[in-house]
């Protein structure tokens, strides 16, 4: 997935006219691209199970002259604390070890991995006549959320975490999400000097997507509540043509 993201947001920029310029005074029709980063603390049913994470992506965003947003999104989640670590206790020794093929001390590390991907609207409540394209940012998304435990087996030394065998502990869910974002935008006549920040929230409703779990040894059925509280802080780069300026000389 992140490697879907990176190749997005290389498309996009392939796009970029870079001598563009805004008449700042003006309310106008903008195409924009955005790259972000968040930290986000998730609530409900993840919180049992992650702690803080990160969170970066971006999206194309297209903003009316009458302040209205319409746009697509997509964000990749990573992060190393994970509090549900007992998954693979019934695979350590005595002392807390887990033994690799040769008999030795394996180096297994579990992280956390998602991705959130959805379609927005929104508006933009502009603060001021002197540049009606910035302002208040108020948006609403629905898409799709997953994530899962990543486990790191380093050198696929341990026959019970290679391959599909891997997907009996990682805990994969996903399922239907919302997200809101409520923050400040700001489009200058500089295309390289544009930003956006505020809060987020997410209302995810998941499900755990393996057959078994492993190290239960059952099948885990139940409805999930994963929902994150975050702030993010993005650039944008607004996809405006270059708009002339015409010079005029009186005798």
């Amino acid at each position: 997935m992140f490697r879907i993201i990176v190749i997005v947001l290389a498309v996009m920029l392939s796009f970029v006219n870079v001598s563009g310029q805004l008449k700042i005074k003006e309310k106008a029709n903008i195409p924009m691209f955005s790259a972000s980063f968040a930290l986000q603390v998730p609530q409900q049913d993840l919180k049992e199970r992650f702690g803080m994470n990160s969170n970066i992506g971006g999206d194309f965003l297209f903003k009316t002259k009458s302040g209205w947003l319409a746009g697509i999104e997509v964000y990749y989640l990573f992060g190393d604390q994970v509090k549900e670590d007992s998954i693979l206790d019934g695979l350590r020794t005595a002392n807390g070890e887990i033994l690799n093929e040769f008999g030795e001390y394996a180096n297994v590390l579990i992280y956390e991995r998602g991705y959130y991907l959805g379609a927005k609207l929104g508006k933009l409540i502009p603060l001021s006549s002197s540049n009606p394209n910035s302002g208040i940012m108020i948006t609403l998304s629905a898409g799709f959320l997953e994530h899962k435990i990543r486990i790191d087996n380093q050198g696929n030394t341990v026959p019970q975490l290679v391959g599909d065998y891997k997907k009996g502990y990682d805990r994969l869910s996903n399922g239907f999400s919302m997200r809101e974002f409520v923050g400040y935008m700001y489009i200058g006549e500089n295309q390289f000097a544009n930003f956006f920040a505020g809060v987020e929230f997410y209302q995810s409703w998941t499900m755990n997507r393996r057959s078994i779990n492993f190290d239960t040894k059952t099948t885990d059925n139940r409805e999930r509540r994963d929902d994150l509280i975050g702030f993010r802080l993005g650039w944008i780069i607004p996809l405006y043509r270059h708009m002339q300026t015409n010079t005029y000389y009186t005798e």
